[in-house]
């Protein structure tokens, strides 16, 4: 890419507002900064000391987070009034190996080593849900069954996490409450029945996605019967899954496996039919991809 960084297009073209990007940028850089500027870098540091610093890949994973990286790096130039010469090297969704190199920064030490941690965080942090929803996607191999995330994200990077999602090869459930229905447990509790939440739910938002939560085969036959074109099946085993489908193939509704999941056992659910796999793992508790930000010498 070119060494001028056109976040606004960067963003755009993963799908993302440039606005939310720049104020997740903003909001992370103030964790750092809010006690002072970084005082260890302005006392080792010469004010008019340049340098340029490589993002490079320690281990095997997959890339996701570079307009929020940037975002970091141009909010930081802006507030030091000056100019880094950035070169892109990675894409998000690519697949890294250790010493693979992502992205080139030169410009003031100060600045660089400013932005070091905050750009490492969120890039380690995204890259991570990227590879383990990858691993997910790899394991599944060619049956057809789609790995989706959850809404067990952490606060504040939903958006950025579902996006990650995305570079891994997955596919995003719903972003919030109210882009789509899922009717669960509590929900039937409450309503008296699948049916009657069913009819509640749609009566009053008419073509909002809806999906319902069952627990057991005759939840399922209830929830296809009410109407379902999509059905959440929780915590059954292979066996019950292979007999959901069976149920469903009349109703052409679509199935989504959740719950006591694993990634050795990903295959074998997949090919009970079911058209999605639900992993609240991806975004609530991926292991954090080690990337460096290596100064040359």
């Amino acid at each position: 890419m070119s060494t001028e960084v056109d976040l606004e297009q960067l963003a755009g073209a993963a799908g993302l507002k440039v606005d939310h990007v720049r104020e997740v940028a903003r909001r992370t850089l103030a964790e750092d900064l809010q006690w002072g500027p970084d005082i260890t870098t302005r006392a080792t540091i010469g004010v008019d000391q340049r340098g340029t610093a490589d993002v490079v890949s320690r281990q095997h994973g997959t890339l996701a987070g570079l307009p929020v990286a940037i975002a970091v790096l141009h909010q930081l130039a802006a507030d030091h009034n000056t100019e880094l010469i950035i070169d892109v090297i990675a894409a998000d969704g690519d697949r890294l190996q250790p010493g693979s190199l992502v992205l080139t920064v030169s410009g003031p030490l100060r600045t660089l080593l400013t932005a070091e941690r905050s750009m490492l965080n969120l890039l380690g942090q995204l890259s991570g849900v990227a590879t383990a929803t990858a691993q997910w996607v790899d394991a599944i191999g060619d049956h057809q069954c789609s790995v989706r995330d959850t809404r067990k994200t952490v606060p504040g990077l939903r958006i950025l996490q579902k996006y990650a999602v995305r570079c891994g090869g997955g596919v995003n459930h719903r972003m919030g409450l109210g882009d789509a229905a899922l009717i669960k447990d509590n929900h039937v509790a409450a309503a008296g029945s699948i049916k009657a939440a069913f009819d509640a739910v749609r009566d009053s938002n008419p073509s909002i996605p809806l999906e319902i939560e069952c627990d057991t085969l005759d939840q399922v036959r209830d929830a296809l019967a009410a109407g379902a074109d999509l059905i959440l099946l929780d915590n059954m085993d292979t066996d019950q899954l292979r007999a959901a489908v069976k149920l469903a193939e009349p109703y052409q509704a679509k199935l989504e496996a959740s719950g006591g999941l694993t990634l050795a056992g990903a295959a074998a659910v997949a090919a009970t039919g079911v058209d999605y796999i639900a992993v609240g793992a991806l975004t609530h508790s991926a292991p954090v991809l080690d990337l460096g930000f290596d100064l040359r010498a």
